[in-house]
């Protein structure tokens, strides 16, 4: 390649950009599915958690692992390989007749996503030229972060007139297509300097990790002192301590440590990793506000959810001449802040509140977003050389994910004390079971209100309504602080540029 980049450039970030989205739109489709699975499967809570996180804990820990053999073996196979095992899981999780068979199906398209995800970003570094590599990334992180809200409305239609396997055999066909046209128009790279592959750092970084995100999703359902949860952390320590040591000592390492005391890299990676935090705890609050509480159909709530999408390819390929005009911290950064003030609006919402309320905060949100993904991505992916390029997008694509996971443990949580603590004593004129029951989740209090005489029912629907309202904004409140905090210390410790 040489320094003009590829002729195709623009066409093939287009292919790149459609293998993107269905990696990422694979996590957030499925919340929106998680009731039909549970009826169909005949599903238990627990079962639904697995569900939703064999996916997410595979594609975190293989990340590295698959950035590095991309690097040293081609990244187009890598891409290809991956798309190839991400249809085969779809295609059987679409077929799935137990839940024990569906964890097994969302795992296995979480190792294709891992090979698939990091290859898109890192082909993209190699087929632009320097000068418009910022602005091909501003485009790219703004598929990966539309990419969640397209999964939402895309999970909404399907729903709405096919049976819940559609959400995962939809897949087969755009997938097809991805091939065809990675095959036909993508080239390959790969580190041209031969760097020898690390077996020992890539098992003990996937397993790290694997045992952080496990002690994550685990925490909120088990409680966070709970064995197996805190063995977990325990191991997660252990592990990924021990491959930092290892690293270190290695003449090649697959990521050296050290790398993170780079103010650009490290800095980089902590802001994409509180964002998206931020970002999947309002989404998994926000799909069941719209529907718990403002009365939408998962459709209709799908499609109000969609000014997120729009906002962000809109904004984001904006970023690269911002961040050439007033630093890249003071982009990053400042759009932490805008971001943390669309969750203000979150905060304020009630159970009374309406659509126009959702709206301006989402919009914020979004915004703010678009402004910091682009240039922390491009922050991230410039700090290491370009035969590096799978590495440096893998480490991109684990913060989002171990991000996520955070976002969903904690202010998951959050939220469902908040819910808690807003029920107060509505429910003690029920039955102990019934109440208990109610407690669970705002979708539970509804169904119990449906059974309940007429005057007491609505009253325990209102409440419900308010308590969900209540815990969400205790959610957000976190993530303004999260947010804010991160923000003001990106802008201050940026180094010049």
């Amino acid at each position: 390649m040489t320094d003009t980049g590829h002729p195709r450039r623009w066409f093939i970030l287009g292919i790149l950009n459609l293998s993107l989205i269905l990696v990422v739109a694979s996590v957030s489709s499925l919340n929106l599915s998680l009731p039909s699975i549970q009826q169909a499967l005949g599903a238990s809570a627990a079962d639904l958690i697995w569900i939703n996180a064999a996916y997410a804990l595979v594609f975190a820990a293989f990340l590295l692992p698959a950035g590095a053999l991309g690097d040293r073996f081609g990244r187009k196979g890598a891409l290809l390989a991956g798309l190839v095992v991400f249809v085969v899981g779809a295609l059987l999780g679409s077929t799935a007749d137990t839940a024990g068979q569906l964890i097994a199906f969302r795992a296995l398209m979480g190792v294709g996503a891992a090979f698939a995800m990091p290859a898109t970003l890192s082909i993209l570094t190699a087929v632009f030229p320097a000068d418009e590599r910022d602005k091909a990334i501003a485009v790219w992180a703004g598929f990966a972060g539309a990419g969640g809200a397209i999964g939402i409305l895309s999970a909404g239609i399907l729903l709405e007139y096919f049976w819940w396997g559609s959400v995962f055999f939809v897949n087969v066909p755009i997938v097809v297509t991805a091939l065809a046209l990675v095959a036909a128009f993508v080239p390959t790279s790969r580190d041209t300097q031969g760097h020898r592959l690390d077996p020992v750092g890539s098992l003990l970084s996937a397993v790290g990790l694997a045992a952080l995100v496990f002690g994550l999703i685990q925490g909120p359902e088990y409680g966070w002192t709970d064995p197996l949860v805190l063995g977990g952390f325990v191991g997660a320590v252990v592990l990924l301590t021990s491959w930092v040591a290892f690293e270190r000592r290695q003449e090649q390492p697959m990521l050296d440590p050290g790398l993170f005391r780079i103010p650009r890299f490290g800095l980089a990676a902590l802001a994409l990793g509180s964002s998206f935090a931020v970002m999947f705890g309002m989404f998994f609050g926000l799909a069941q506000f719209l529907q718990f509480v403002l009365g939408y159909s998962p459709l209709g709530a799908a499609v109000r959810i969609m000014p997120f999408a729009l906002s962000m390819l809109a904004i984001a390929p904006r970023g690269p001449a911002l961040a050439a005009r007033f630093g890249s911290g003071r982009v990053i950064g400042g759009g932490m802040l805008v971001t943390a003030l669309g969750c203000v609006v979150m905060v304020l919402l009630t159970g009374d509140s309406g659509y126009g309320h959702v709206i301006v905060g989402v919009l914020l949100v979004s915004s703010g977003m678009a402004l910091g993904f682009p240039t922390a991505t491009a922050a991230i992916v410039g700090s290491l050389p370009l035969d590096k390029a799978g590495v440096a997008s893998a480490v991109n694509d684990t913060t989002r994910e171990v991000g996520a996971a955070v976002g969903i443990a904690l202010l998951g949580s959050l939220l469902s004390a908040g819910y808690r603590r807003g029920l107060g004593d509505a429910l003690d004129q029920l039955p102990a079971e019934m109440a208990e029951i109610a407690r669970d989740s705002v979708g539970a209090a509804l169904v119990v209100a449906q059974r309940a005489p007429a005057g007491v029912g609505e009253q325990i629907a209102a409440t419900a309504r308010d308590a969900f309202a209540s815990g969400y904004s205790l959610a957000m409140a976190a993530g303004a602080v999260l947010l804010t905090v991160t923000g003001l210390l990106v802008i201050g410790r940026w180094p010049a540029d």
